[in-house]
């Protein structure tokens, strides 16, 4: 998957030292909240600067390796799935038009805040929410430990993946309380993704009859 490599090729190249100053960098293709909503600054200015594109740079930006294969094992899982049912090119448009928007997300409800909004969470989360649409039944296999034995059991994806969104919803009240995670755009991109599965839908049916 191009997408997961470009994240890992971007954090080895940060982690090299290579690109000068990792806090420099951060802020320029991170989406910064006081940067990209600057109302100070004229609209022609932003837009030679590019910053509203930092809200796709900042996708493949993460913060440490907990990070980067966190995400990266979400993707996996459910991101390979929902590319089969929709395709390379429109698996792309919901990575980064969901993360986008995702982000946007976070940025205004952060809208004070100086600190970089980065890493794929927000298109990843938009990933989990098209499988759940396009795949509402799926089971999903869990290794657990019962007693001094591991058992291999299926549990609905919707279960989990409602469970995992809860979990946001709820982070985004004590979230603080655990250090400056955009929680919003996590729950923001899960809705654009069950969105934009919906929509596709009657194409992606047509796509498998052909």
């Amino acid at each position: 998957m191009l997408l997961l490599a470009a994240c890992v090729v971007m954090f080895l190249w940060i982690a090299s030292g290579l690109t000068g100053g990792r806090g420099k960098l951060l802020s320029v293709w991170g989406t910064v909240p006081t940067t990209l909503l600057d109302t100070q600054v004229p609209w022609m200015t932003q837009l030679t600067e590019l910053r509203f594109a930092r809200l796709v740079t900042a996708l493949f930006i993460h913060a440490d390796w907990i990070h980067l294969t966190t995400n990266l094992l979400f993707l996996v899982i459910f991101g390979v799935p929902a590319e089969r049912a929709l395709g390379a090119g429109r698996f792309l448009v919901l990575f980064i038009l969901g993360g986008a928007l995702a982000n946007l997300a976070g940025a205004l409800t952060l809208a004070a805040t100086n600190s970089p909004i980065i890493g794929s969470s927000g298109a990843v989360s938009s990933v989990v929410g098209a499988y759940l649409a396009l795949y509402p039944r799926a089971r999903l296999g869990l290794v657990l430990p019962l007693g001094f034995f591991l058992e291999f059991v299926r549990v609905p994806a919707s279960l989990l993946i409602g469970f995992w969104a809860v979990l946001q919803i709820l982070f985004t009240f004590v979230g603080p309380a655990f250090g400056a995670v955009a929680w919003w755009t996590h729950i923001t991109g899960f809705i654009v993704g069950i969105v934009i599965a919906l929509l596709w839908k009657p194409a992606i049916a047509r796509r498998a009859r052909e």
